[in-house]
């Protein structure tokens, strides 16, 4: 089953379903609320959800809701940083060292927000995007190996990666410039992992302002997929509903020369081919 499922407001009601062709088929089952929730259940309960939702018709015009954050909460949402070669290059010139070793951090989940939400800059003024392909895991992972990690993948989402450059360097962790409020953007929706045959074979790019800042492809990870999730998983247990942000190319503003941070008024365009957009104002 090859979905793409959203959670939406309409009418001041809050709904999931799934999109087909600019329209929404609802998801109407009593104990499932949430993306959360369905991705929470045993493979067969949720299988044989998506196969009914598969086959409802799509009686609501997406252009007559408002798309939310696909998940509301998740347990994690983990970061890895300097993943792709061309950004630990321009992250050198900064002063950061390339690691020896996968660089994960934490954006506190208080951070999400919808697709199409304003990013509210706070009082950083070194505010930067990085455009990255989020992953959805759907099944309790510990000590999985590289090989069956696909497995665990629920499905893919676009991700901004906002980031308060100036908190960022506060401390070692940088979980607090990378945990703004409105600073985790996700969506427009989950992708499940079957509609996407090769996730390391993506077009990805950033525009602010209709101007190419960033563009790439997810073939180019130093630590793929499969290797993030075994790499975690060797530490720590990954449960159904966590995010994973699986890096970002070059093109970050704090690597530019002059810098360019993110001003009100500025709109963010984050794109990946076959996942989705999603597109943010700074106020």
């Amino acid at each position: 089953m090859i979905l793409k499922l959203c959670r939406f407001e309409t009418q001041g009601s809050v709904g999931i379903g799934a999109v087909k062709d600019h329209r929404i088929a609802p998801l109407q089952v009593d104990d499932v609320r949430t993306l959360d929730d369905l991705i929470a259940l045993d493979n067969d309960h949720r299988n044989l959800i998506l196969a009914n939702l598969d086959q409802r018709e799509a009686s609501i015009q997406l252009h007559d809701v408002r798309l939310l954050s696909p998940i509301v909460r998740p347990g994690k949402y983990l970061g890895i940083g300097l993943n792709y070669a061309d950004h630990a290059a321009e992250a050198a010139n900064l002063g950061l060292n390339k690691p020896n070793k996968q660089t994960w951090f934490n954006k506190q989940t208080s951070c999400i927000s919808g697709p199409f939400d304003p990013v509210l800059r706070g009082n950083t003024v070194q505010l930067d995007y990085e455009v990255e392909l989020g992953v959805v895991i759907g099944a309790v992972a510990k000590n999985v190996s590289v090989e069956r990690a696909r497995d665990y993948v629920f499905g893919y989402f676009v991700a901004n990666d906002v980031s308060a450059r100036d908190f960022q360097f506060h401390s070692p962790t940088i979980t607090i410039g990378k945990s703004f409020d409105t600073h985790g953007p996700i969506g427009p929706w989950i992708v499940t992992a079957d509609e996407i045959a090769d996730p390391h074979a993506l077009q990805l790019r950033c525009l602010v302002n209709g101007a190419t800042r960033q563009e790439a492809n997810t073939r180019d990870m130093i630590a793929n997929i499969w290797e993030q999730i075994a790499y975690l998983s060797s530490a720590f247990t990954l449960y159904p509903g966590d995010l994973l942000a699986t890096g970002t190319p070059s093109g970050v503003g704090v690597a530019m020369s002059p810098q360019q941070f993110l001003q009100p008024g500025d709109v963010v365009r984050c794109e990946i081919e076959g996942v989705g957009t999603i597109e943010n104002r700074v106020e």
